[in-house]
């Protein structure tokens, strides 16, 4: 034990070194974001690689016979480790800042990384170790997030198919490998075909409609490409300002056809980043896996992580919650079709006008656009509310920090600390829509809180929005939508750096089962509706006055506007993404296709058109990890609301109340039962009525 421990430090301190000369092997700070080049990202992660692969051989002869938590578990976690902090700043820049060279380098890596996770998660060595300390003596001494991480360590061996036949055993790491290759391919396509759609417009009557943000946005782009006019691109904040304010209905048909056939056969691209071979591979993969690990389908295979206790629970979740919207959605629909024929005498509503027309139904009915409330959503202002808002709730304090590496002049640093001043953790923010950088709003990990031998490691965020940027010499402004989308995202990092727990197999957002993931985030929106919150922010960016309390108001009254269709649309898609991964056949693109009009024709009031093409870039399912498991968004609504309604019933900003939301929920991480963190916080198993409350549904 004693000679593993050396040779791990001799290697860290060696790596120092050489990392003078490769910035990715340099793990012990920040990422030196400024100083990654493509060419330093292959030769690192193979040398990390190698070296890991010796101290695997290394911890298992000084493990057996005997395992401990010493011998075994942290050695393997000091690894591990490493090599997740060389990987974070290369993922995420890809993501953030993807060119044709980062991208190669980053997709040459993930075959070599998906062979040696599941070479490690096969490695029947490490397994009947791990199962010995699990069945020994100092088990039971150990606290209960180390019995955790052992535990879930036991169950992805056993789901990385480390009790099967060799052959078999090879066929699992071979698909793995092949998936992770399939599942980035699906992201180029779709960044590729996102990036590829521009148009020009040269009349200005065209744009009629168009908030002044967008306009000085698409003048900008074609500014940049010498151009005189609008340029229009297939950015969120572009493409949501055409679809829902632009009173050209060719316009917004134009935009609406090449968004939904993005990386598709259809639309002004087709067939040049199709994503439908992808699509078919990737499931008859996942089924392939499932079905050697003696499961019958891939969504049971997702389940095995799980809170859902089966798959029929999950179909009975979701299609209760339809049956109890969509009756509202259809009469919402019939609201919005009325008012497109009486008001403005459109006969038939298409999918590109729903949005427009849904706009100024809203306008008509709460005298309020989402733009007139936009000037007191300056940026800067929202970011110091948030803060204020957490900081009142759990006693901490958030401060920007300078002088740290960063990817983009647009990204910020802060830092949170708790009333003692002890620093708890630290994140960036991105928070702007540009080109070569994914759509989306997400949080992801930078370092993972871990109480190494050295010293305690703070966790670290990425947080990242496609919001809109500022225009002219005016802060970036929200909609009411993105402050929504800010509080959600903040939500996921307060759950990953206010973790206590210092075993990175269960801190923070790590070993929570991905039902209950969105908990923290889904949970944090809630603030943004109210009006002792509102007040901590909601000011104009030129003027400082607050918000009206008539905008308030009629903010408050339009929460719930059209809630049912939004409510049938995610159960559309989480019904349609479970039922892709129950098929006992790989579906094939005819089959993908006909299974989501099953769905839609059971849960769905909006039958799009026939050249709709939204599986091609369903990212979340087909490269985001949600696969058999969208419907999380709606699990974790119902545990959200209920945690939120004690909040309503003892105070928003009751000390006593966030301390306990704290305690129980966000400094746990995965280190126990979800349902039983729950429980400690609620005091009893949660209920369907706040969330059926909350979505404006009667019980």
């Amino acid at each position: 034990m004693g000679n593993n421990r050396v040779r791990y430090r001799i290697h860290s301190r060696t790596s120092k070194a050489v990392a003078i000369n490769n910035p990715v092997l340099d793990t012990e700070g920040l990422p030196r974001f400024t100083a990654i080049r493509a060419e330093h990202i292959e030769p690192a992660i193979d040398e990390i690689l190698a070296d890991n692969r010796r101290q695997v051989e290394a911890i298992l002869a000084s493990a057996v016979p005997q395992p401990t938590w010493k011998n075994l578990i942290e050695p393997l976690e000091a690894i591990n480790d490493r090599l997740r902090k060389a990987w974070s700043p290369v993922a995420h820049m890809n993501a953030v800042v993807n060119n044709e060279a980062l991208r190669a380098a980053y997709n040459a890596c993930l075959p070599k990384l998906s062979e040696y996770y599941t070479e490690l998660a096969q490695n029947a060595r490490l397994f009947r170790a791990l199962g010995t300390l699990r069945d020994s003596a100092t088990f039971s001494r150990l606290d209960r997030a180390q019995q955790q991480t052992i535990d879930h360590a036991l169950r992805d061996f056993r789901l990385a198919g480390v009790a099967l036949p060799a052959r078999e055993k090879a066929r699992f790491k071979a698909n793995a490998q092949r998936l992770a290759e399939l599942a980035a391919r699906f992201e180029d396509n779709l960044l590729d075909a996102t990036n590829n759609w521009q148009k020009l417009l040269t009349d200005p009557a065209r744009l009629a409609g168009l908030p002044e943000a967008a306009r000085y946005t698409a003048r900008q782009a074609a500014a940049r490409a010498g151009e005189q006019g609008w340029r229009l691109a297939l950015d969120f904040p572009t493409y949501h300002a055409v679809m829902t304010y632009a009173e050209d209905r060719a316009l917004r048909h134009e935009l609406y056809e090449a968004w939904n056939t993005r990386a598709s056969d259809a639309g002004p691209d087709a067939h040049r980043w199709d994503n439908h071979p992808v699509m078919e591979e990737i499931l008859a993969l996942r089924g392939e896996q499932a079905r050697l690990l003696g499961l019958r389908n891939y969504a049971e295979l997702s389940l095995q992580t799980k809170m859902a206790p089966s798959t029929d629970a999950v179909l009975e979740f979701l299609e209760d919650l339809a049956r109890r919207s969509r009756p509202q959605a259809l009469a919402e629909l019939a609201e919005l079709q009325r008012c497109a024929r009486d008001a403005y005498g459109l006969d038939s509503l298409e999918a590109w006008d729903i949005g427009f027309y849904s706009e100024q139904l809203r306008r008509r009915r709460f005298q309020l656009s989402a733009e007139d409330l936009r000037p007191y959503f300056p940026i800067d202002g929202v970011l110091a509310g948030l803060f204020a808002i957490v900081e009142r709730l759990y006693g901490i304090r958030i401060a920007a920090r300078g002088g740290v590496e960063t990817w983009h002049p647009d990204v910020r640093f802060y830092e949170i600390r708790d009333a003692e001043g002890l620093l708890r953790g630290q994140f960036y923010t991105d928070l702007y829509a540009r080109a070569n950088k994914r759509g989306g709003a997400w949080m992801d990990e930078c370092r993972v809180r871990w109480r190494r031998a050295e010293g305690l490691q703070t966790p670290v965020a990425y947080l990242t929005c496609n919001f809109t940027p500022p225009a002219q010499e005016a802060p970036a402004r929200l909609s009411h939508e993105e402050v929504l989308t800010l509080f959600h995202e903040f939500g996921h990092g307060l759950h990953h750096m206010l973790t206590r727990v210092d075993w990175p197999g269960v801190s923070g957002i790590n070993g929570v089962p991905w039902d209950a993931v969105e908990l923290p985030s889904q949970f944090m929106e809630n603030w943004a509706w109210e009006r002792p919150a509102l007040e901590l922010f909601a000011r104009h960016y030129e003027s400082g006055a607050a918000l009206p309390a008539e905008f308030f108001q009629q903010l408050k009254a339009g929460r719930n506007f059209q809630s049912a269709m939004q409510m049938v649309r995610q159960l559309e898609l989480a019904l349609f993404d479970f039922r892709l991964h129950l098929e006992p056949q790989p579906p094939t693109a005819a089959r993908i296709y006909q299974l989501l009009d099953e769905v839609r024709e059971r849960v769905a009031v909006l039958k799009p058109p026939t050249f709709n093409r939204f599986p091609c870039n369903f990212a979340h399912v087909f490269a985001g990890g949600y696969a058999a498991g969208y419907y999380s968004y709606k699990w974790a609504e119902v545990l959200s609301a209920d945690a939120y309604a004690r909040f309503e019933e003892e105070g928003l900003f009751n000390p006593q109340t966030g301390r306990a939301f704290l305690e129980s929920i966000l400094e746990k991480g995965g280190s126990e039962d979800a349902m039983t963190l729950f429980e400690a916080f609620r005091g009893r198993k949660p209920s369907i009525e706040p969330l059926l409350h909350h979505s404006g549904l009667t019980a």
